[in-house]
């Protein structure tokens, strides 16, 4: 979708109008909040609106370029500059998200606008205070997968996003990481306070929705007790699934621990087509046997209730194909494959958030603990274990990170937040073209700022090497 096809707020949108006489003239395509929102229905129909854009772009993007798939020799039909570390600030595998969440930002601010303006009385400005919670915290998640995106790293003084807090044209420019977490904590808090308890639809943001966001937050800005505090809220609140629920999940049979998602019905996009193209039967992506190696011996791997969830087995296939597939995605409807709810936010990411808090805080029982209780979850005859110091347990953690949150677009990232190469195995390099390896210092280890954002944005400065 092209940034000057839609309500843009960076300064792309400015070249729609540069044959105007005038740009300080008010663009004729653009709607007026104030008549556009009129009443509580009209402001509804607003945020569901500003929700639409979401898509799961950044997720299967994270996957590609990470270490957890592999690149088969059968898929001669899908763009390889992203998982062979090819990209660049003309690419759009790569560089489609900076667009979709600004739209995404820009929708969420209108309502924002709109708001204060909305006649209502006693009974319904309860739901007005809803609707308001859910655009807050709307912008700030937008803003924060946009950090994890696009910094240039996650320490306070590295170079962050512009935060959009209103619909404007103009030239934003880039603030400094720790501005954007103290935005984006800001709006979370408020959206919070908004939200009533007794909201529960996790295909929009609920209260519970808003901790699990803060959650994510506080572990990238390494806020060891808010990341417990918050992780604990969700934990309470929504309890890991049974093991027999489990891949009912990935199904959408079961909304068992699925804190916030993204509905998908038929006409919508397919995120298992990022794996999987049903014409000619061609794997896309593969799981990695650096992954598949995570989950144990041949004879082990069916004990994990996570394995036949996320990984299909299928030796059947013709020679040259790959015999391992991506499942999670393949959705419970066999005549619209890899239809399937982009689940954003689950109780397992929140107990290995919680753990890693704990184990970063020093306290090494409860990380163990928060471990253990989420691999029983998750796996039969599963037998507690002992670490002997902070390195092992940190370093399990990572690996119940790298299984448990498979294809779910964090593994690239949390190499990120530890300054950590993605490397691949030899097994899984046999179609990379040499890529290998990719380290911190390449320019790759950060997404690019897009090329037309940089060449009509006076004020927006591009990511190191690019």
């Amino acid at each position: 979708m092209q940034i000057k096809k839609i309500f843009s707020i960076l300064a792309l949108t400015v070249l729609v109008f540069q044959s105007c006489s005038k740009l300080d003239n008010a663009p004729s395509d653009f709607i007026d909040p104030s008549k556009a929102f009129r009443n509580l229905d009209d402001v509804n129909m607003g945020v569901i609106g500003a929700y639409a854009p979401l898509t799961s772009t950044i997720i299967e993007t994270g996957a590609i370029v990470s270490d957890e798939v592999m690149f088969p020799t059968e898929n001669t039909v899908s763009n390889t500059t992203a998982h062979r570390w090819l990209y660049n600030s003309s690419s759009g595998s790569v560089t489609s998200a900076f667009y979709e969440y600004y739209v995404v930002i820009d929708r969420a601010n209108r309502v924002l606008e709109a708001i204060p303006n909305i006649p209502v009385n006693a009974s319904t400005q309860s739901k007005l205070d809803q609707y308001h919670g859910e655009m807050l915290a709307l912008r700030a998640y937008c803003h924060f997968e946009l950090l994890r995106a696009y910094a240039s790293g996650y320490e306070k003084d590295s170079v962050g996003i512009p935060y959009m807090k209103e619909r404007k044209l103009g030239y934003p420019a880039r603030a400094s990481v720790q501005s954007n977490f103290e935005d984006i904590n800001t709006d979370l808090q408020a959206a919070k306070a908004l939200i009533p308890t007794s909201f529960n639809d996790n295909s929009r943001i609920t209260r519970t929705a808003v901790a699990a966001i803060q959650a994510r937050v506080a572990l990238y800005q390494k806020n060891w007790s808010d990341a417990i505090t918050y992780a604990s809220e969700v934990i309470n609140s929504e309890p890991l699934a049974p093991k027999g629920d489990f891949a009912k999940i990935w199904k959408d049979e079961s909304q068992s621990e699925v804190v916030w998602k993204l509905a998908r019905v038929i006409g919508d996009s397919r995120i298992g087509a990022a794996f999987f193209r049903e014409t000619g039967e061609i794997v896309l992506y593969a799981p990695s046997f650096k992954l598949i190696d995570q989950f144990g011996p041949i004879s082990q791997r069916t004990d994990d209730v996570r394995f036949e969830s996320y990984i299909e087995y299928a030796p059947n296939r013709p020679a040259g194909k790959s015999q391992y597939l991506v499942n999670k995605y393949v959705g419970g409807n066999p005549s619209y494959r890899g239809l399937a709810d982009v689940k954003l936010f689950r109780t397992g990411e929140m107990y290995l958030i919680r753990a890693e808090a704990y184990l970063e805080n020093n306290n090494l029982v409860e990380a163990a603990k928060d471990l253990n209780e989420l691999r029983r979850a998750r796996i039969y005859n599963y037998i507690d274990q002992n670490f002997a110091d902070k390195t092992s347990l940190l370093n399990a953690i990572y690996n119940e990170r790298f299984k448990e949150l498979a294809f779910e677009g964090h593994r690239f990232f949390d190499l990120k937040r530890r300054r950590m190469p993605v490397e691949r195995t030899t097994q899984d390099a046999v179609n990379t073209s040499g890529a290998v390896r990719l380290e911190s210092t390449a320019a790759q280890y950060c997404f690019p700022i897009p090329a037309n954002e940089m060449a009509v944005n006076k004020n927006m400065t591009q990511n190191p090497h690019y």
